[in-house]
């Protein structure tokens, strides 16, 4: 597993210690849940992310790695 991003679904709200834990992450609040999406390293990393969740009390509804979106060619550069 090499660098991937993941969505991690969590039941919300969030306090701002679980926000300052989680800086270097996009965070959505779309109630009842809380989306936090950012760069996962490796399967151990996840696995700490994880357990950093639990850790502060949260409970973790869905974790879901996010599909690259391929280039659109309306976008592209041309040569």
């Amino acid at each position: 597993m090499g660098r991937t991003r993941y969505e991690f679904r969590i039941d919300g709200p969030l306090t701002d210690e679980v926000r300052a834990a989680f800086a270097d992450m996009r965070i959505v609040e779309p109630a009842p849940q809380v989306v936090l999406d950012g760069e996962v390293l490796d399967e151990s990393h996840l696995h700490g992310i994880i357990a950093q969740f639990h850790a502060l009390g949260l409970t973790v509804v869905s974790v879901l790695p996010v599909p690259d979106t391929p280039p659109d060619p309306e976008t592209q550069e041309r040569p």
